[in-house]
């Protein structure tokens, strides 16, 4: 089994989900009292928000470099940045360390094309919903992604950080995100990216018509299969 190493913390509330799904998938593949071998570096988000916040990236980067070559000292044999948002500074943080990057968008990229989706929604921070670092890792697979309007991404990206960042389940937002990703499925997605991996604890299969592609859960789960070869 190799190990998995985690740069988490951006939210702690989705890297509980990371341990969870990858010790999950261990235990149903191997069986018996089997668990992952991991290593987890959890920054201070406080510090890489302020950092977004200021557009700051180099800066962030930075921080998730010092993070990765750690996990690399402690024997991580590939790691995983427990975000969506911070791929963004991926490529940086790659060049610091000689163990290989899973990334996130490359993982979801993976499994919409295995279900056949061409046209998807895509749901997160505005960063990831503005800006082409994580798009275009999707376009470049032959993918096409919408965005929600101007409003709704407002919307979304202050409920992740003003809410679900916080542990914050609200029912109200839950319903604003149903309309969001109603009205991406009336703009012709085929399925909806959960791109922040906060957003798959508020939001569920059951409240979509089309279906949902959570990057926690995918991203984790593939990390899990890694690390026993499959």
């Amino acid at each position: 089994m190799k190990t998995i190493g985690l740069i988490g913390g951006m939210s702690w509330e989705s890297t509980v989900t990371y341990y969870q799904i990858i010790n999950t998938v261990i235990k149903e593949e191997l069986g018996g009292l089997h668990s992952a071998r991991c290593v987890l570096y959890s920054v201070d988000f406080d510090e890489i928000e302020a950092c977004q916040t200021r557009g700051d990236w180099q800066r962030s980067a930075g921080i998730l470099a010092d993070a990765a070559r750690r996990l690399e000292r402690a024997g991580a044999d590939f790691f995983l940045i427990c975000t969506n948002t911070m791929h963004k500074v991926a490529p940086a943080v790659q060049r610091a360390v000689t163990i290989p990057l899973l990334h996130i968008a490359e993982v979801t990229a993976d499994e919409l094309l295995r279900q056949g989706i061409r046209r998807v929604g895509l749901l997160g921070t505005r960063y990831t919903m503005e800006q082409d670092f994580y798009k275009s890792a999707l376009t470049e697979r032959g993918l096409e992604v919408l965005v929600p309007q101007e409003m709704d991404q407002e919307m979304v990206h202050r409920v992740i950080y003003d809410e679900l960042c916080c542990g914050i389940r609200a029912e109200q937002s839950r319903r604003e995100y149903r309309e969001v990703a109603a009205r991406l499925a009336d703009r012709g997605a085929q399925g909806i990216i959960l791109g922040c991996t906060e957003i798959g604890l508020l939001l569920g299969q059951e409240d979509a018509s089309v279906p949902l592609f959570d990057t926690a859960y995918l991203h984790a789960r593939r990390g899990a299969l890694e690390s026993i070869g499959k």
